[in-house]
């Protein structure tokens, strides 16, 4: 039934995928949110040149490599994003993508700064607060992602939902998400990262509410029974992991799905071990972050750790949530 209620939903949602073109202004750095979390990363203007972000250890961040294919794709549509734009610099949509073309290719600095320009044109526009907290989570810095994502939650309070057209489109090519799921999604994961599991948990009983497709469903139970586990609400994380079944039917959330059948004891370690250092994946990283909150959640710190140590290896996956999440974790010293 979720997943028809989706796919009405898709239906009706007139998806406008625009190509445009963008020739960016500087846009002035904003200054730190009130209420920023101690992880949080360096400020903008202290960034050294060619580095995306400071992570919580203190590393430098810059863009990694990506295959010849992979950026050969990434640079023709965002080329396509620059050349459509010309005609419509102005237009919320033909800046939303041109920011997100320009993220897929590791320039995260530069597409706060197209959305922060679009923000001053559009102050209403609840998509843009969205898709530029997501990036502020990429960069580490948390404090500005929940002041952006809050105010998503608000400028979307009472209206109705709408499918978000994929920019890396799944295999079926069919969109798994919404505007007001990945509003909440995101505030979820910062209040999450920083360590606030009571705020996060908050968050991820909304966000479930409005995850209308298989794939949204099992990504929020994943980050809820976690949550759920460390704040110390057993029951209720068992009764979520009694919703989890083998056959539901996902398209991207593998990963997710799996762990949470380890969780419920259906899967072993031996089944979800997969690649790390240069060869790590973003499904391997997003495996092995909840490998390590298994280890920890069964008593085992130090294995946890050793688990999280291992993914700050696969330098190339920085801005996986998995990644973060560990570098979260090893940042606050966690042992719960």
């Amino acid at each position: 039934m979720a997943l028809q209620l989706y796919c009405n939903m898709l239906e009706l949602t007139k998806v406008v995928t625009i190509s445009l073109t963008f020739v960016m202004a500087s846009c002035s750095p904003l200054g730190s949110s009130k209420g920023t979390d101690d992880l949080e990363s360096s400020p903008v203007q202290s960034m050294p040149p060619g580095v995306e972000a400071i992570s919580f250890l203190g590393d430098t961040l810059r863009p990694p490599p990506q295959p010849n294919g992979v950026r050969a794709v990434y640079m023709k549509r965002y080329e396509e994003a620059e050349r459509a734009l010309a005609a419509t610099p102005t237009n919320a949509d033909s800046l939303i993508w041109m920011g997100r073309r320009t993220a897929y290719l590791g320039r995260y600095r530069d597409a706060i700064d197209i959305y922060s320009k679009a923000i001053g044109l559009h102050p209403e526009d609840a998509r843009l607060y969205r898709h530029r907290g997501h990036r502020y989570l990429s960069v580490r810095e948390l404090g500005r992602a929940i002041t952006d994502l809050e105010r998503g939650v608000e400028l979307t309070e009472g209206r109705m939902d709408e499918v978000e057209p994929d920019g890396l489109p799944n295999v079926m090519n069919i969109p798994t998400s919404t505007l007001h799921f990945n509003i909440w999604y995101h505030l979820a994961l910062a209040h999450y990262v920083s360590g606030d599991f009571e705020a996060a948990l908050d968050a991820l009983r909304s966000c479930l509410k409005v995850s209308v497709h298989p794939d949204s469903t099992v990504a929020t139970s994943y980050w809820m029974y976690m949550t759920m586990r460390r704040l110390g609400l057993e029951d209720e994380a068992q009764e979520l992991l009694d919703h989890i079944d083998v056959g539901i039917e996902i398209i991207e959330s593998a990963a997710y799905l799996d762990l949470l059948l380890l969780f419920k004891g259906e899967r072993s370690l031996e089944d979800l071990i997969g690649p790390s250092g240069d060869a790590a994946t973003l499904q391997s990283t997003t495996t092995s972050y909840g490998l390590g909150v298994w280890h920890l959640l069964n008593g085992r710190p130090g294995e946890a750790h050793e688990v999280w140590e291992r993914i700050l290896d696969g330098r190339n996956q920085w801005s996986a949530f998995g990644y973060i999440s560990a570098e979260g974790e090893l940042a606050r010293n966690a042992v719960r």
